[in-house]
């Protein structure tokens, strides 16, 4: 790279040409090389002279750097000679020294620039705050906003199963400030369940990770006459039809856990869709409802507290968070799972730099002792992966949910 030729008129200045490459230095026409780590050698530069892109200096002559203005936006750094040579080996090496590692700082901040984000960024959750989509990505935006000293913010556009939010950031400007908090529900099974939906999840999106796993919890109020899965198959099928459980709207994981387990089990349980899932919640804690597939980390503080009664969880294993509910699978109904899942994604669009850098700012941040032990409270379970792997996964997804929702005889609408 050639540093020098602009932006400082009127003075005599000289090109510089490096690599730029810490560990490597600047070689002179009689063979010195002064190591940018270790810029005091011994043979005195001014001993010699070179002419093109290499330094050129008269023995009688000192160096000094002249930074103009430019260079704090990218601009050239320039070498200015003149006046009289006093010390000249250390004052030489010094100056060059100086300034490689300035212009190289300077060339740095501008790449970042390019990429990092210089204002607040925006995840959109397409569900009501308090579920576990808000709840991840709310632990999630303060992560980020203390690395990249930006504001992330969590705007929650609830309704529709998760369609209103999902398709405002699908056609969202593709700049990497408006993010979708995506989840098994909004992006994998709602494109089963709705003949026309206003964005396509392969089409419209750029993924960008994983942020992790989330499980349902089948849990009852106290009242209903139940302590495991069998009991509940058992008093479903004595009397069909008069148990009822909620959701947070269809085409949620709580529904095709729902109809999953109605399917498995050959039981007659009503399903009844609330537009926000913590009145679900709310309402089943009130006596209103019989039972729900509820995200876990909704119903944790409930059952916590004695106010819901847990019976099982939906994945294959047990949670950290309440390693005593056993899975569904294990008590009473072999092969029934379903894992919830939370990850980032951009608009269509978006650069491939921009969804590197969201990528590995997330990836890092994931790895945090203190966010992966607020998950795991939460009964999440932290992971990221690569846009490409992420993408593959939502593609596999969407397969396995519309063969889940076409054995449970859903129609799309």
């Amino acid at each position: 790279m050639i540093l020098g030729g602009e932006g400082c008129e009127g003075l005599k200045h000289t090109p510089i040409d490096t690599p730029f490459q810490m560990g490597t230095g600047y070689r002179s026409k009689c063979g010195s090389v002064y190591p940018l780590i270790n810029p005091y050698a011994s043979t005195p530069l001014c001993s010699c002279s070179a002419k093109g892109p290499e330094l050129s200096l008269e023995p009688e002559k000192r160096l000094r750097i002249v930074m103009p203005r430019q260079l704090k936006g990218g601009g050239p750094a320039t070498v200015q000679t003149g006046g009289d040579c006093r010390s000249a080996e250390d004052e030489v090496l010094q100056a060059v020294a100086t300034m490689l590692f300035i212009a190289a700082s300077s060339l740095l901040t501008v790449a970042h620039a390019q990429v990092a984000p210089t204002r607040s960024v925006r995840f959109v959750v397409p569900f009501a705050p308090g579920g576990g989509v808000d709840f991840t990505a709310r632990i999630l935006a303060q992560k980020l906003s203390d690395s990249w000293s930006q504001q992330v913010v969590v705007d929650n556009r609830p309704g529709a199963g998760g369609i209103i939010g999902t398709e405002l950031v699908a056609k969202s400007p593709a700049d990497g400030y408006t993010l979708l908090m995506g989840s098994i529900g909004s992006v994998s099974i709602n494109p089963g369940l709705y003949r026309k939906l206003p964005y396509d999840p392969l089409r419209d999106f750029a993924p960008v990770t994983q942020i992790g796993f989330v499980p349902n919890i089948v849990v009852v109020h106290p009242s209903l006459p139940v302590k495991s899965i069998r009991e509940l198959i058992a008093l479903a099928r004595a009397k069909p039809g008069a148990l009822v459980y909620g959701t947070g709207g269809s085409g949620t994981s709580n529904h095709l856990s729902g109809e999953l387990f109605k399917t498995m089990a050959d039981v007659d349980i009503r399903h009844i869709p609330y537009k926000v899932g913590a009145q679900a919640t709310s309402d089943l804690i009130g006596g209103q409802l019989s039972v729900m597939f509820d995200n876990f980390p909704t119903s944790l503080p409930h059952v916590r507290a004695g106010k819901l009664r847990p019976l099982a969880v939906t994945s294959a294993v047990r949670s950290s968070a309440a390693p005593e509910v056993p899975t569904v699978a294990e008590s009473g109904l072999p092969g029934y799972e379903i894992t919830g899942w939370v990850g980032v994604l951009a608009p269509a669009g978006t650069s491939k730099d921009t969804i590197s850098m969201l990528h590995a700012e997330i990836a890092k941040v994931l790895k945090l002792s203190d966010l992966r032990e607020k998950f795991a409270n939460l009964g999440a379970e932290a992971g990221s992966s690569t846009p490409e792997q992420f993408a593959a996964f939502i593609q596999s997804e969407i397969a396995k949910w519309g063969r889940v929702i076409k054995a449970a005889g859903i129609e799309p609408t």
